[in-house]
């Protein structure tokens, strides 16, 4: 897929997937016209796992193009298995094999804490020494979507240009659209000038 890549500091994404693993796929949108890939460098990377909660800690450092060039493996695996779902096909065993490998990478353990309040909770702590264990929870929460969401339910925007998916957890399961404010609106606004022009 050829695509325009972000400016470093345009940390402009679009969460409107209703889950962070259709998120991960809507870092490659149509901005302006053009399709460009939102994950231009590490730095977008980290700021956008911060942002859906799958921060990387202060403290860790990987190689220079570790990080973006896992999150984008993750994200090209996570496509492709999506689609094989939605299109009611045999997910591709290559495919499958290397979500595995993340997952199988992944270290974490549980962590009790008590507050002077009285509360007292369980938190899930994960090694971060390689980007692919960085990427562990995320990858846990796509392999769960994989496994339980209902595909039915997962589409694509309407608009023809958009490329934007989404999770329809609507009451009635008929959105059409990544946001009707952007292209939902543009849709009802051409609808209007068509009938316009039809009436002119």
């Amino acid at each position: 897929m050829a695509t325009a890549t972000s400016m470093e500091q345009n940390h402009n994404f679009i969460l409107v997937a209703d889950h962070p693993a259709l998120d991960l796929l809507n870092t490659v949108a149509v901005v302006d016209g053009v399709l460009t890939d939102l994950l231009g460098s590490d730095r977008d990377a980290a700021a956008w796992l911060e942002m859906m909660g799958y921060g990387v800690g202060k403290k860790v450092e990987f190689p220079a193009g570790e990080l973006l060039r896992a999150v984008k493996d993750l994200r090209e695996t996570v496509r492709a298995l999506v689609e094989d779902r939605v299109a009611e096909r045999t997910m591709k065993l290559r495919n499958v094999a290397a979500l595995n490998r993340i997952l199988a990478a992944a270290r974490s353990h549980v962590v009790l804490s008590a507050h002077k309040s009285g509360d007292v909770r369980l938190k899930r702590e994960w090694q971060q020494n390689t980007a692919e264990q960085a990427l562990a929870p995320l990858a846990e929460a796509a392999a769960e979507f994989l496994a339980g969401a209902d595909f039915a339910l997962v589409r694509k925007c309407e608009s023809d240009d958009c490329v934007l998916w989404f999770y329809d957890r609507t009451k009635s399961h008929h959105r059409r659209w990544c946001s009707t404010a952007t292209c939902g609106n543009r849709h009802k606004v051409a609808a209007f000038r068509r009938r316009r022009e039809g009436l002119g």
